[in-house]
């Protein structure tokens, strides 16, 4: 069991990481069609990806978290104790 709980335990530092970074590429992409002179509808619905994706990601990390921690023998775990912060990013 230990060696799955490793693999759990990597996997929600991986998504940790996707979900943290995902967004902050949307808004470099905005950015970047912006200083371009592009598109700025295009740049304006990156932004707002960008912010969509970043609640949504703490909503996907909060129950990744919940579920490794039920996976690694902990039933009481609870959504409640799974509050994920807020990535800042």
């Amino acid at each position: 069991m230990e060696s799955e709980d490793n693999v759990l335990e990597s996997l929600l530092e991986e998504i940790k990481n996707v979900m943290r970074r995902f967004p902050q590429a949307l808004e470099q992409r905005s950015a970047e069609i912006q200083a371009a002179g592009k598109d700025p509808d295009a740049a304006a619905k990156l932004r707002g990806g960008a912010d969509a994706m970043k609640d949504s990601g703490n909503i996907y990390v909060s129950w990744a978290k919940h579920y490794v921690s039920l996976a690694s023998g902990n039933t009481d775990a609870s959504s409640d104790e799974d509050e994920t912060e807020d990535f800042d990013v």
